[in-house]
């Protein structure tokens, strides 16, 4: 088992939230709701949309990185021009929303969303800052560690699958139930990051890969 359950206890509001009788129905089939419409194409993506740190008076505070990788199909294969969007705290461990009320500081120059179109080859590329971590009060003493939200889209709105990115060597990994909830350890690597000096730039930004593989990288259920 890769996904984690829809029910964990120890990520308290999936008790909340979680499915507690079956369907009435059975799973619909895809030719039984619509994929056709609406597709997502570069006329809704703005030029600066996938830089984080732009598009504010100054520059935002934290450590500037890149995050690039691939979306591929269940085969490896690449999926060209798919719409992916990020959503994170800021360097902080803030996020630009009412609802979060953390002691921390808001940055005016980050509001912690992007979004781009993949490429021909299946390629994404961010630019943001690291996130930090953050306390969530899922139980004593609980923080969450830096990651990145990421939500992949198909052909049509009801195809879009949600998915967390972390970083190497978080030394909250071992604390934080909704990345323990994926049952298969080697699973839960797939979410990690890895570090890359060819993505580096010199004097400005480090580098991280991550690729999204269809039906291996572990997804959220919401």
């Amino acid at each position: 088992m890769t996904h984690p359950p829809y029910l964990y206890p120890a990520y308290k509001s999936t008790v909340l939230r979680a499915p507690a009788r079956e369907p009435i129905m059975p799973a619909l089939g895809p030719d039984s709701i619509e994929l056709t419409s609406p597709v997502f194409g570069a006329h809704e993506l703005g030029p600066l949309d996938h830089d984080l740190t732009q598009g504010h008076p100054g520059e935002p505070l934290g450590e500037r990185i890149i995050v690039t990788g691939q979306v591929l199909d269940g085969a490896g294969h690449p999926v060209p021009h798919t719409l992916v969007e990020v959503w994170q705290a800021n360097a902080s461990g803030r996020y630009a929303h009412d609802v979060d009320q953390h002691p921390a500081p808001l940055d005016p120059n980050f509001t912690g969303a992007g979004r781009c179109l993949t490429d021909a080859d299946g390629r994404y590329r961010f630019v943001t800052v690291k996130p930090g971590a953050y306390p969530w009060r899922n139980h004593h003493n609980a923080w969450r560690p830096a990651h990145i939200h990421f939500s992949v889209f198909g052909t049509a709105f009801t195809q879009r699958l949600i998915t967390q990115m972390y970083f190497p060597g978080d030394p909250l990994f071992a604390f934080d139930p909704i990345f323990q909830s994926i049952p298969d350890e080697k699973a839960r690597e797939l979410l990690i990051a890895r570090f890359d000096l060819d993505t580096t730039e010199p004097e400005w930004a480090l580098g991280y890969q991550w690729d999204i593989q269809l039906g291996d990288t572990p997804m959220e259920h919401s």
